[in-house]
């Protein structure tokens, strides 16, 4: 019997082993054609187009150049680590306190504002409402144009009241009956046993920050404030209309190039960043995603 046991083991392992080899090669394939297209020097790429595999000696970074060569790009660089960290923050300062108010289930009302909170998160009030809102706050050329509107997630919300309300209550009792209040609760019972979410949810709120481009479409019209994904778009569709001529882009790269590359420098952050927070990914998606 245990040895029939052990065998099952052993098999569903290893047929979950090939599967999961088989996503990974599903994800690193496309991947490393990007990596390839980015470092495809313009003589290869005219006379063969993209080979999916490339010698170390034919490889040329000259896209990146183009790039980081751009006199807006150190200005878009600082523009996005603005939004990114200030929109993170401020997101935090704003689901951290509705997330536990709502973990509380002796909280006044507290079934209305669940209701009200999941009615925005079913019913999105539109483009022209939110534009509408935005410039008669007179926050056009403003960051805040940016950081406010998606300040709050729902579903991260959601997440993170359902991990608190999985921390023992005994804890939060005890700390009530020495006579803190909910604000010294919070401050000093829940943030500090809350590092995998406090990170897990972060890093959902700064992906989204740095990747975003449409908002700051809309709303900076000023190139001082541009971050830098707009950046890359608009070198990109100035490539792709070849209007791109102050850096003779077509004489050095591809267009194809150039747009692996935005693509690689767009998510190089993220990807340095994310290893150091990974550890607490899975802990923090996984218990605040499932209540006891």
């Amino acid at each position: 019997m245990l040895q029939t046991k052990t065998r099952d083991v052993i098999a569903y392992q290893t047929i979950l082993a090939i599967f999961l080899t088989i996503v990974l090669f599903i994800i690193l394939i496309p991947f490393w054609r990007v990596i390839v297209t980015a470092f495809t020097p313009l003589d290869v790429y005219t006379k063969q187009g993209v080979p999916f595999f490339l010698s170390p000696s034919k490889w040329t970074a000259e896209a990146f150049k183009q790039l980081l060569s751009h006199p807006l790009f150190p200005r878009s660089m600082r523009n996005s680590a603005v939004i990114t960290l200030g929109g993170t923050a401020i997101s935090l300062l704003l689901t951290v306190p509705l997330a536990y108010g709502l973990s509380i289930s002796n909280l006044p009302g507290r079934r209305f504002i669940l209701l009200f909170i999941l009615f925005t998160f079913l019913f999105n009030p539109g483009l022209v409402p939110t534009y509408l809102l935005v410039t008669r706050l007179d926050l056009t050329n403003n960051f805040l144009a940016v950081i406010l509107p998606p300040a709050v997630s729902v579903w991260n919300t959601l997440i993170m009241m359902s991990f608190f309300q999985g921390l023992p209550d005994e804890l939060k009792e005890a700390a009530r009956m020495d006579g803190a209040n909910e604000l010294q609760v919070l401050l000093h019972i829940i943030l500090p046993l809350s590092k995998p979410i406090m990170l897990t949810i972060g890093l959902f709120y700064a992906v989204y920050f740095w990747n975003e481009f449409f908002t700051p479409i809309l709303y900076l019209n000023n190139n001082d404030l541009m971050p830098l994904p707009v950046l890359l778009r608009n070198i990109l569709i100035s490539a792709s209309f070849n209007e791109y001529v102050e850096y003779n882009a077509f004489s050095s790269t591809s267009v194809d190039s150039l747009k692996a590359a935005g693509v690689l420098i767009t998510m190089l952050p993220m990807l340095l960043v994310y290893p150091w927070i990974q550890r607490y990914f899975t802990k923090g998606t996984l218990v605040g995603g499932v209540k006891e």
